[in-house]
């Protein structure tokens, strides 16, 4: 039977999984192997994806995917492949790798591991950097170098990304054994979660294949301890050839020990350190020696790689191997070597030998860990919460309420609760303004120094508390692990949006900044939902946004409304995203989605210091915005506005004779049709190097203008904002026009730093270009309708 025909609470045994290519490599990888015992736990609440516990760890499929794996609901028929003692001591396939010279006692350390296994944990305890660590996937994006010491010796972190092995199905694969390949580390730190032991020892071993010298962190072994589980580490060490060091990450625990083992294994002193290979059986075996034979006769492929690996993945048919193989000169005898060898596999173990690879590693595995003892606690407390937790929050009725009622929380409390500090800020921003007058004599450097120094960034930095609070929130659902149920939660309907369920995830960290959510699209197997993902991310509306909307929303808006209005935006911006991504998948970005295979983490109570960490980091960065790009934009928006100067007009009459006026008034036929008028316009063009200076550049070229005074048309708490609706109102800005503003702010042009990354993850300015101009095209559409159709009424 099929394992999508298992009810919930049903377990079976897994028989073969059909299909071909990267789809049965990557199911195969993370663990549906024949003889193993896979359990239906949760639908969710679309009924489509399924999750499933198979390896002691939870993991989501689509139906479609799960109709692929053969099971078998007989228990007796369990026989799980095992493979005892088979491996081997040689140094016969030492390659003659380069390494990097050193100063002193320094040693370059590569972290490699699973996704969610703790690496980045390690790398800031090591060093003190402040990396982000979520409980999902993909959170580490690109390489992160940091340095630490111990015992004399100064260690260069590199922490990559996580991966489930060295393959090219996605981006992080390929990043990683890349950069094992160029960068030669002189030892590796993989990093190991001992809850899953048998699914991560899979990197293991492609690392053992490699050849690198190697010290293995069994991380989180303090829960491993907890729910009664038992490992005998020093024998494991000596199957595979490394040391094991048991660690946790959070506390502290072993990494001391680990870091001098990385010391003695750099210092060839290490006693559990040997050379091995893990036997493939005895066809496999014979076809890697036989294209070996070939390899080595290039002199450039034994110096850089080891040769048994590079044999290993022309037999599992990796594409960036046969590529580089197809450019050396004795490519035809390589690859014939390597048919042969596949056919004899063929004839001997029935299946191709791609999969006979991996069936091997996972019996190497499996009779490693039974030799060193291995055996399961009968303590679940971490999945038992987990199950319940999900129970409720993955529920077919309840599940979609929650997470739009956590979305509307998180808005809800960014707008009313940071209205507090942000009115402390502002009084601050005032009162600075105030005192500046008071001190400096009237000319062009206090009209500088008051209207565009302060009143330009001022206008920008009293949001710092809106931003704080909102990626606390994001902080959050990342570390808790809530962020992949989101993806698990949406997956259907992002399918049928021609998206895979992981696009979620970037999306939502889109709401606090788009650059780092277009990195976080490496972790989309799908070059296709990839793309789109990238293309439409900008219609999330990022922090950077958040400025103008307070300014413009508590301007024009009543207390009551505001929030809704808010609201209306992040969802006007998800729906113009949902029509577009259709539009995109079925016409423009052609290709075939990639099945829907992430693991669902346990869900962990973040720590506060983790939280407040991560909070700062971005607050920080923000800080670092308002001393630098938005500074630098006030002045330059000051400066065309206050030249050329001449003290017989008014403020009004000034501004608009001034350089930014007379830009202003060139673009404004083109914004005509969405009721904007020439200062508006001006910001929306300065908005192109990062949107905070739309706020910043409407704070500059309303500052100054008295003429206006307070009215009592809102409440109290909106009286701050009275002064600048009576300047907008008088203006010709209406309400609706505000809110046309707003719309054309939400889907317009990318800031520079979006558009720029969409070139690095691309690698073609032709995307990039494309998306800033669809963007600004939509944007001025959308803008013009609504103005024009609530005009009429």
């Amino acid at each position: 039977m099929k394992l999508s025909d298992l009810k919930t609470g049903q377990h079976a045994t897994i028989v073969t999984v059909q299909g071909h290519g990267s789809f049965r490599k990557r199911i195969v990888e993370m663990g549906f192997v024949r003889g193993k015992d896979v359990e239906v736990l949760l639908n969710a609440p679309l009924q489509d994806p399924v999750k499933y516990k198979v390896m002691g760890y939870e993991i989501s499929l689509r139906r479609q995917e799960a109709e692929m794996i053969v099971v078998d609901t007989d228990p007796s028929h369990q026989q799980p492949v095992v493979n005892h003692g088979t491996m081997t001591d040689t140094v016969q396939d030492t390659c003659d790798q380069s390494l990097p010279a050193h100063v002193g006692n320094t040693i370059n350390v590569a972290l490699i591991g699973n996704p969610n296994c703790g690496k980045t944990s390690l790398f800031n305890f090591a060093s003190g950097a402040h990396g982000h660590v979520g409980n999902y996937s993909g959170v580490t994006v690109d390489a992160s170098e940091a340095c630490a010491t111990c015992d004399g010796f100064v260690f260069n972190l590199t922490d990559l990304p996580g991966t489930y092995s060295l393959s090219c199905y996605s981006p992080e694969e390929l990043y990683v054994r890349e950069h094992l390949m160029k960068r030669h580390p002189d030892v590796v730190i993989n990093v190991i979660d001992s809850s899953n032991l048998e699914r991560n020892l899979y990197l293991t071993t492609q690392l053992v294949d490699m050849n690198v010298r190697m010290v293995c962190a069994l991380n989180m072994y303090d829960e491993f301890e907890r729910r009664g589980d038992t490992l005998d580490t020093q024998t494991l060490s000596t199957l595979f050839g490394v040391p094991f060091v048991c660690t946790s990450f959070k506390s502290g625990r072993g990494v001391q020990e680990l870091f001098r083992e990385v010391i003695s294994v750099f210092e060839d002193c290490n006693a559990s350190v040997r050379h091995i290979h893990i036997n493939h059986g005895h066809e496999i075996e014979s076809g890697i020696a036989h294209i070996q034979q070939y390899l080595k006769c290039n002199v450039v492929v034994r110096t850089l790689f080891s040769t048994r690996y590079m044999a290993i993945k022309l037999l599992e048919h990796d594409d960036r191997a046969e590529a580089y193989v197809a450019k050396m000169e004795n490519a035809k005898e390589i690859m014939a070597a390597r048919d042969a060898a596949e056919l004899r596999v063929k004839e001997e173990k029935k299946t191709d030998s791609e999969t006979a690879i991996m069936d091997a590693k996972y019996g190497f595995i499996h009779g490693a860990l039974t030799e060193a003892g291995f055996r399961q606690g009968t303590k679940e407390d971490t999945y038992r919460m987990t199950h319940f937790i999900d129970d409720v929050l993955s529920n077919k009725y309840l599940g979609f309420p929650i997470f739009f009622l956590i979305l509307y929380v998180m808005f809800q409390t960014t707008f009313s609760l940071g209205q507090y500090p942000m009115d402390w800020i502002e009084s601050a921003v005032s009162w600075l303004g105030e005192q500046a007058s008071a001190l400096m004599p009237e000319g062009p450097l206090r009209s500088m120094l008051v209207d565009g120094v302060i009143g330009g960034v001022g206008a920008v930095i009293v949001f710092l508390p809106q931003i704080l609070i909102l990626y606390f929130f994001i902080s959050l659902m990342e570390d808790s692990g809530y962020m992949a149920r989101a993806a698990f939660i949406m997956d259907k309907l992002m399918h049928k949006m021609g998206l895979h369920g992981k696009s979620f995830i970037p999306l939502i960290m889109g709401f606090g900044c788009n650059v780092p959510a277009i990195m976080a699209t490496r972790t989309i197997e799908s070059r296709r939902s990839r793309l789109i993902t990238m293309l439409i991310l900008p219609f999330m509306s990022c922090s950077a946004r958040l400025p103008i909307y307070i300014m413009i929303i508590g301007t024009f808006f009543a207390a009551q409304y505001r929030s809704w209005v808010m609201i209306m935006l992040y969802v006007i911006g998800v729906i113009v995203a949902i029509i577009v991504s259709k539009v995109f998948s079925s016409f423009v970005v052609k290709g075939e989605d990639t099945p829907f295979v992430m693991e669902l983490p346990p869900y962990r109570w973040p720590t506060p210091k983790a939280i407040g960490r991560h909070t700062w980091e971005k607050g920080k960065e923000y800080l670092k915005k308002m001393g630098g790009i938005i500074l630098v934009a006030s002045i330059v928006v000051w400066a065309l506005g206050y030249f050329p100067h001449d003290e017989s007009l008014s403020p009004v009459q000034q501004k608009e004779q001034s350089y930014i006026g007379s830009i202003g008034k060139a673009v404004e036929p083109v914004f005509e049709l969405q009721g904007f008028n020439w200062k508006l316009d001006v910001s929306l063009i300065a908005g192109v190097g990062a949107k905070e200076i739309v706020a910043s550049t409407i704070g500059v070229i309303y500052s100054g203008d008295d003429s206006f005074g307070d009215d009592d048309s809102f409440s109290d708490d909106t009286a701050k904002y009275s002064r600048l609706r009576n300047q907008m109102l008088a203006d010709g800005i209406t309400p609706l026009a505000a809110f046309s503003y707003l719309l054309f702010v939400l889907l317009y042009f990318p800031c520079i730093a979006t558009v720029i990354a969409i070139r690095n993850e691309t690698g073609s300015w032709s995307w990039a270009a494309f998306s800033a101009f669809y963007t600004t095209a939509i944007a001025w559409i959308v803008s013009m309708l609504v103005y024009q159709i609530g005009s009429l009424f």
